[in-house]
């Protein structure tokens, strides 16, 4: 974050309570009693489903407190269609797009996608708006801890942390006019982020009684053995008086909002395309920009993103964002003119009736086994009452009463009320109903449920949650858009990327160069001009994805439709698929064989040449022999038959020329091979050659604190 300016006491005193207001509202406009149910959701879908009133009255009582937790499979089973459905991102050139850039961005979002584990962390924003009711956040920024040019940081925020714009109406956050985050620190971390004189300031503040309230300021009591709670919260006291208290923590409120600035656009006089000009760029920089790429530059007034944090009465920052967008890009599982609200709100009753009727039978279970006895006073011999009452329950129990006086009877126990076991039953059932989480989708299907009738219970489950998951490609379209404005925005100079292959994640990352300006002043896989749409599609998850692949390539074949061999193994589960289907490509030469490959062919070819030339000289050692033969015999010779030695040499001449053609072929493939090789090498040898001497150059331009 910038370095804020200096501002005077009054303008910050103006800020401060301006922010604090802010705060207040938009807290108690809903927020507080969304912290309050989110907790409650989240701790039944841990299985923390009793009031501890409730459970300590049952407890005294001697009665169970069970907990059928079934919130929390119904969850996870919707959490288990979330990550079956990957989502694929691509970006299309709309106007002044190109084509070629389009792909390098879709290369870039992978590699961002990847050094982020974007899947983790969508799978945590998902499932907090699933069971935080319904609120889970990305927050999208700029690193600049371990790339000097920045790189993109994509985390997962506390829903707890985060208060949206109390008059927000739709999801989207453009839309929005203001977005909090805010949490408590202690003094020792304010210091580490925004230097000494704030946390001893605000220290001042908390120890005089200067504070905001209880909202604002934390204490701890420094007084050993002090069990009484003091609710002064206008005042800590001071070092050495008895009502001293230490500040625990404070409150600091990050408000990001927008206010009426003006600020440079670039405009593109063919398209009239605009764009907003960074905020880090000075006025000769955008000149000089839009003189590269024969932009215009003009000048109006928008509604652009503050940044303001602030510590009950002391500014921490307040300045412009440089993004143009808020950092938060929000997941609402369900979202309802401004109310968002998740899927364990709803099953809440149904889970406590379930626990609730089934703690009870367990109850009338329990007491069945020793509901008690009837005995007459002083009836019973060589036991007492209490022995009666501790004993009464054990197997094999002799009674013995005095003669004359009434037998002692056991009590009938409570019966198990008619009906409760269908009450029960209902719970259950509504908990499916509500959610559309199925008996198929859950896999508790009975047996004698055929395979299609399980299918389509599936499928109708599915729909019944797909709002949620179609909430979830919004966000994603969000996200996907605030990251290429992002890109556009900050990754404006040339730079290397390393992309991992998609289809073979085992082969090595390829190299890309964007914005890589050439001699003549041009700019290759320039990212920072033209405008692309984006796309969102949902695909399965890759192993399923493959088995439906696989088994169409392997119909497609079958139907005589020539499918390469090595499509077939990508598809394939093998566990080295890639080597094998890259082994197969070298093999029907569709891919250059790799250096150790090249080595063993040409010892094979050696081989081959060697018993060749073996097989010439026998050849020329039995063609000798014939002629010898033949000027001693051919006078002798009158039956021109098989066996005819002329003919025979003549054979054996014919096998001779093509033995010789076929080594004459052999060495000229071994030659060429050798030559490949030796190329090869040569560029392997040059490229080291180049990447050591651009190490030592980024070495030697590296300022030595970063190094």
């Amino acid at each position: 974050m910038a370095k804020a300016t200096k501002i005077s006491p009054a303008k910050e005193e103006e800020i401060t309570r301006t922010q604090w207001s802010r705060y207040e509202r938009a807290r108690d406009n809903g927020h507080l009693e969304y912290v309050w149910m989110a907790k409650k959701c989240d701790e039944y879908y841990q299985g923390e489903q009793w009031d501890a009133d409730d459970e300590a009255a049952l407890e005294a009582e001697g009665r169970p407190a069970l907990t059928i937790n079934t919130i929390l499979p119904t969850i996870n089973t919707i959490l288990g269609e979330q990550s079956t459905r990957r989502a694929d991102i691509q970006f299309k050139p709309r106007r002044g797009g190109d084509s070629e850039v389009a792909t390098t961005l879709n290369k870039l979002y992978m590699q961002i996608a990847d050094n982020n584990k974007l899947d983790w962390v969508e799978q945590q924003v998902f499932s907090d708006g699933l069971i935080m009711d319904g609120r889970g956040y990305f927050d999208v920024r700029m690193d600049f801890s371990d790339h000097v040019e920045g790189e993109i940081r994509i985390t997962a925020k506390d829903p707890l942390d985060i208060i949206i714009d109390p008059d927000a109406k739709e999801a989207d956050p453009k839309t929005w006019n203001e977005v909090f985050e805010t949490k408590w620190m202690t003094l020792d971390e304010i210091e580490e982020l925004y230097g000494k004189s704030k946390a001893e300031r605000l220290l001042f503040v908390a120890e005089n009684g200067m504070s905001f309230g209880p909202d604002s300021v934390e204490y701890q009591e420094t007084r050993y053995g002090d069990t009484e709670s003091n609710d002064d919260h206008y005042g800590a006291g001071v070092p050495g008086d008895d009502e001293y208290r230490s500040v625990k923590a404070l409150r600091v409120v990050e408000r990001q909002h927008k206010k009426i600035a003006r600020v440079d656009f670039f405009v593109d006089p063919d398209t009239g395309d605009q764009r907003q000009a960074p905020d880090a760029w000075s006025e000769k920089k955008n000149k000089k920009f839009a003189k590269q790429y024969n932009l215009s530059l003009i000048s109006k007034v928008i509604r652009k993103v503050r940044w303001t944090v602030t510590c009950d009465q002391v500014v921490l920052h307040d300045d412009w964002s440089p993004y143009n967008q808020f950092t938060i890009i929000p997941f609402f599982c369900y979202f309802r003119r401004g109310r968002p609200f998740g899927a364990v709100r709803n099953l809440l009753s149904p889970q406590e009736q379930l626990n609730k009727i089934a703690s009870q039978e367990l109850h009338i279970v329990n007491t069945t086994a020793n509901s008690g006895w009837m005995v007459e006073s002083g009836s019973l011999v060589g036991m007492t009452a209490d022995d009666l009452e501790e004993h009464g329950a054990e197997t094999g129990l002799v009674l013995e009463y005095a003669r004359g006086t009434a037998p002692p009877s056991k009590i009938q126990p409570n019966q198990i009320p008619t009906g409760l076991d269908r009450i029960a039953a209902k719970a259950a059932a509504n908990i499916k109903v509500i959610s559309g989480v199925n008996d198929s989708m859950l896999g508790t299907d009975s047996a004698e449920v055929s395979g299609v009738a399980i299918q389509a219970k599936q499928n109708r489950g599915a729909v019944m949650i797909q709002v949620p998951l179609d909430n979830l490609r919004k966000s994603r379209q969000y996200l996907a858009e605030k990251i290429l404005n992002l890109i556009q925005t900050f990754y404006t100079e040339q730079r290397v990327i390393q992309v991992t292959n998609d289809n073979d994640p085992l082969k090595p990352r390829e190299e890309m160069i964007i914005n890589e300006e050439t001699p003549e002043g041009q700019v290759i896989n320039n990212l920072t001009v033209g405008e692309y749409d984006v796309i969102v599609t949902t695909a399965p998850a890759r192993d399923s994805f493959d088995e439906v692949q696989f088994a169409e390539a392997i119909s497609l074949r079958q139907a005589g439709v020539a499918i390469p061999d090595d499509a077939i193994i990508e598809y394939s589960h093998l566990a080295k698929k890639g080597e094998l289907a890259k082994r197969i490509r070298v093999m029907t030469g569709q891919e250059p064989p790799t250096p150790e490959q090249q080595e063993a062919q040409a010892a094979q070819a050696e081989i081959q040449n060697k018993q060749i030339m073996l097989e010439i000289a026998k050849l020329e050692a039995e063609v000798k022999k014939l002629q010898t033969e033949a000027a001693v015999n051919i006078a002798k010779v009158q039956d021109v038959s098989e066996t005819n030695p002329q003919m025979r040499m003549q054979e054996l001449q014919t096998k001779k020329e093509m033995a010789e053609q076929q080594a004459q072929l052999r060495r000229e493939l071994s030659s060429e091979t050798n030559q490949i090789r030796q190329g090869q090498a040569e560029t392997s040898a040059a490229t080291k050659i180049a990447t050591t001497a651009m190490q030592q150059a980024r070495n030697q331009n590296t300022p030595p604190q970063e190094r």
